[in-house]
């Protein structure tokens, strides 16, 4: 007998210090509120479970299940200054203040003299 039903588990192996979307079986299931949050990956423990950090709490979580797991992508992190028009006006106005101060430090940076070594006697 072929057995059909399809396992949740992502194909993805997660690493410490990445983020993670995890949603607490116990709290979904018994429809308690609260049940999905943010977390990082504190350590890969034996048997294909994580202990994560819950984020910004600092909750500790001990050996969760990763199909109740999903990587949170730097790249949608990231998306706000990768896609900003800044060619037009007001483009500055829809992108959060971090990815105002990273764009400002990264055109200082371009826009620096390079300094000329000491000069030796």
């Amino acid at each position: 007998m072929r057995d059909n039903t399809q396992s949740t588990t992502p194909a993805i192996k997660f690493q410490r210090g990445q983020f993670v979307l995890y949603r607490d079986p116990e709290l979904f299931w018994t429809g308690q509120a609260g049940h999905t949050f943010v977390c990082r990956v504190d350590r890969v423990c034996l048997g294909d479970t994580y202990d994560l950090t819950q984020l910004p709490k600092g909750r500790s979580i001990y050996y969760a299940n990763p199909e109740y797991m999903r990587l949170l992508p730097s790249i949608d992190a990231m998306r706000d200054i990768d896609t900003a028009p800044l060619n037009t006006d007001g483009a500055a106005d829809d992108m959060t203040a971090a990815a105002l101060a990273w764009l400002t430090q990264q055109h200082a940076i371009a826009n620096q003299r390079p300094e000329l070594p000491a000069q030796r006697d």
